[in-house]
């Protein structure tokens, strides 16, 4: 039975692998001028072509037309759903307004400064020191007790800091998304037609329990970081990487059934590999971008071109595996959450 589970996930791999690749080479699309553009809506153009004049690194520009070609994926499929008549309440609309504002927060593109710190309740009133490498001294403090307990390998602690520094991007993605719930809330009291107050009072509401979702995904993510610190590593640790780990304890919370957790395992294995080899194209690209920058100072023109063709292949690499692994990720994710509510409304 178990043998059947893993053929059934590998076969799920490789079509989800080949539907990617498909989406990732088709042919790029034209503009109203006929000049060839990176996507297919104009407002994502606009915000690309500004993210190039940025002075944002590879690596992150890399990840920004990966969080793009996402955007730009469920824009389309919700313009079909608006042909049929598929989201009259508008929820999934607004979940894309919500989707947008959040990559412009992320990018420092929402005309605020990309350094602001990072707030929350139990951020207030506190200062950061140099040494304070994860923004929260709640997590710093857990960070540098870990450091200094002897539990962990170097190998270790380098898993450990990766899954705090996802937390704290989970932080920042929380206060972006209290910022626009905010934002949406000072825009209500100043609506004056009923009807547009109820359309915006729905469009609260879905925020308000986004938000709460938020939290609680907060709150489990620093009580497992908590534990792992203090108890470190077990032998029988399921999986590596944060995003994948997070999937699986969502997975385990989600009332399925231990086929369908077995099954579900074999799956985020191979994302797993999938969020690996993602980040070693990151870190080959940033490697290959100092290159680069040292042989245009030396000026050998043949050097140049050899090391640019190299940088431009990496540079395609990492996007088409960024926007592979967050397609994949998206779709784990959606599949959880739908088996675990057909299950619990069984």
């Amino acid at each position: 039975m178990q043998q059947t589970y893993v053929v059934v996930a590998l076969c799920f791999v490789g079509v989800m692998a080949g539907k990617y690749s498909r989406e990732i080479n088709e042919k790029k699309p034209s503009g109203s001028d006929g000049q060839t553009v990176e996507f297919r809506i104009s407002k994502l153009n606009q915000v690309w072509e500004k993210a190039k004049r940025m002075e944002l690194s590879p690596v992150r520009l890399a990840e920004l037309h990966s969080d793009l070609k996402i955007q730009e994926k469920d824009e389309l499929q919700w313009k079909k759903l608006t042909v049929e008549g598929l989201d009259e309440s508008g929820e999934k609309e607004a979940q894309l307004r919500r989707n947008f504002h959040v990559i412009l927060a992320k990018y420092g593109m929402d005309g605020k400064r990309d350094t602001r710190p990072l707030e929350s309740n139990y951020l207030k009133d506190h200062d950061t020191k140099e040494g304070d490498m994860f923004d929260d001294p709640r997590l710093d403090k857990l960070w540098n007790k870990a450091k200094s307990s002897g539990k962990f390998s170097s190998e270790e602690l380098l898993n450990l800091k990766r899954e705090f520094q996802h937390h704290k991007d989970k932080i920042h993605e929380y206060n972006i998304l209290m910022d626009t719930v905010s934002r949406t809330e000072e825009i209500h009291k100043n609506v004056i037609s009923p009807a547009e107050g109820d359309s915006k009072e729905n469009v609260l509401q879905q925020k308000h329990t986004d938000l709460k979702q938020k939290m609680r995904d907060l709150n489990q993510g620093f009580e497992r970081l908590r534990k792992l610190s203090h108890e470190g590593f077990t032998e029988d640790s399921e999986f590596r990487e944060p995003r994948v780990i997070e999937l699986w304890e969502a997975a385990k919370r989600a009332n399925l059934t231990e086929d369908e957790l077995d099954s579900l395992k074999e799956e985020l294995r191979h994302f797993e590999t999938k969020v690996e080899k993602h980040s070693h194209y990151q870190e080959q690209l940033e490697l290959s971008h100092q290159k680069l920058r040292h042989v245009e100072a030396l000026g050998d023109k043949e050097h140049i071109k050899r090391n640019q063709e190299k940088y431009n292949s990496l540079t395609e690499k990492t996007r088409e595996m960024g926007y592979k692994m967050k397609k994949h990720m998206q779709d784990l994710s959606n599949k959880i959450s739908r088996q675990g509510l057909e299950h619990n409304e069984l």
